[in-house]
Formats: C-alpha cells, structure tokens, sequence
C-alpha cells in the first residue's frame, strides 16, 4: 500500500500571502492526488479573524482530502496581549479546528499533530510538554508494527543546516529521544521558512543509532517569507509511504511557468525493513 500526503506549511494569509501561489497549489492537488494534506502551522499572518476565515475558505477548497492542521505560533495573537494569555487559540479553536492535537489514520500511516505554540511561555521558539509526548506515546501504542508513524509540530527540532541562526525546540532532544521509542520514522515541520530533508542523527547521536528519525521541514508554501536559500521561494513536500521505503519529494513554485514542480527527490529505508532495490525505484536518490 502506497499513502501520499502533501505537506504544506507557514501559509500566513494576510499581507505576506501571495495569491497567486495559492491557487498553483491548488490546481497541482489534482495531480499529486493526495491521501491527506497536512498543514504545520502558520495558517495566519497576525492570528486575526479575517485571516483566519481566508484561511478556513481555502482550506474548504482542497475537496474532500482529509486534513490534519496544527498552529503556528503566528496563529496566536502577538500584541493583543490579553488574548495571547487568557484565550491564545480561541480564534484558531472557532474557524479551524477546536483540536490543537489532532490524530489521522490514512491509508498505511498514523500523524500525531502537536501543537508546540506554548504562547504564555515562548512567542517564537515553542514547546513540547510531557503530557503531549504521552499523548503521542498513547496513540502510538494503539497502532500495528507495519504502520508509519508521522508525528506533526510547527516548530523546529534541528537547527537549520545554513549561515542563519536558529535555536532549536527546547527540549528537542528529549522529544526525539521520545520518539524514537515510541518507533516514530517521520516529523513534519515549517517555522524555519526554509526546507531540510534528513535525519535526526545528522545532528543529535540519540540512544539509539540505527533508529533515527527522519526529519522533513517545509519552507513557507504561499507567502513572500522565504529565508535564507528559499528567498522569495515557495515550496511543499510530497511524502509517499510505502511498506519499505519512505520518499519525499520537494516541490518549488516556478514564477514564469506559474506552477510547482519537483525540484528533489529522497528514499529512505524503513525502520526495520530489508532493502529491495526495485522498491526504490528509477532516479530516486537515497539520504
């Protein structure tokens, strides 16, 4: 069985938004014929009501594929401090989704989405609580041996592999240490506005060196926020799980051309499995 989720993140309608991105992505649905759509945060600019509503209107426009959809910390009110601290999702909870750690089975796959916003105790470098990771563990430990478990968070567990600095999650390491026992392969990400495609071990040896976990960050997928090699780019991931082998493909919107197109293509073994070589396929590259 072969599950197909395209991930998209860091959309921030208002200003930064560009719509003509937006519909290139809507029209390549179609195409991609995805299996669910996961959206890792960021949905708004200023986590304001009529860019959240934009939000929801798009989101309505994506068919019937199943999403799975968690905040950003922009989905929480930066200045309207009374808000940020008293009711920091009540905007997100009425027009989005009232769950801010959702859970969807699709196909051959299990995503745990959390919600890393923490808004009482970080504004831009988010959170994992204990009680999450038990949350996912939970979940995790209702699911059979053959199913891929993807876990869902906004915010960043590796630095970014360029000149730009960034801190990671605090508590990163104990999260993938987490993880990692829980048999999680996967982590969908965005916050850092730029891609990386890779392994949890490039950065942090763990308990366990032959169960790392792979990491894929989304760079902003509709607005004019691109950082660093993404500048003024937009992207999205397109995972595809089979019962060996885990693909992602990075897609990169093409101005002229008005489209996205696949730009890269990575193959990893599945925890666990013995290589079949045809499983991998033609032009595919392993990392």
């Amino acid at each position: 069985m072969l599950t197909r989720i395209l991930h998209i993140s860091d959309l921030h309608f208002g200003p930064p938004f560009v719509p003509a991105v937006a519909e290139a992505l809507l029209q390549s649905i179609p195409t991609l014929a995805p299996d669910a759509i996961v959206v890792s945060g960021d949905l708004t600019q200023r986590a304001k009501r009529h860019e959240f509503k934009e939000a929801r209107r798009f989101f309505d426009r994506m068919s019937d594929v199943p999403l799975l959809i968690i905040p950003g910390n922009h989905d929480v009110a930066l200045w309207r401090i009374f808000e940020r601290l008293f009711k920091p999702h009540a905007l997100y909870r009425e027009i989005i989704s009232p769950d801010l750690n959702p859970v969807l089975q699709v196909g051959n796959v299990v995503l745990v989405g959390l919600d890393t916003t923490a808004p009482r105790r970080s504004i831009s470098n988010g959170r994992l609580d204990c009680h999450q990771l038990k949350h996912s563990e939970k979940v995790f430990d209702g699911v059979s041996g053959n199913k891929v478990r993807i876990v869902v968070a906004h915010h960043h567990f590796a630095p970014g592999h360029d000149r730009i600095f960034d801190i990671a999650m605090p508590g990163a390491r104990r999260a993938i240490d987490c993880f990692v026992e829980q048999k999680v392969e996967m982590i969908l990400g965005g916050h850092l506005h730029r891609s990386y495609i890779g392994n949890s071990l490039d950065f942090f040896p763990g308990h366990h060196r032959d169960r790392g976990v792979i990491i894929v960050q989304c760079g902003t997928t509709t607005s004019s926020r691109g950082k660093g090699r993404e500048r003024d780019e937009n992207t999205f991931n397109l995972i595809e799980t089979g019962s060996q082998i885990l693909t992602v493909t990075h897609y990169l919107y093409f101005e002229d051309a008005n489209r996205f197109a696949p730009l890269s293509k990575h193959s990893f073994l599945r925890q666990g499995r013995a290589l079949e070589v045809s499983e991998f396929g033609s032009g595919s590259t392993s990392s």
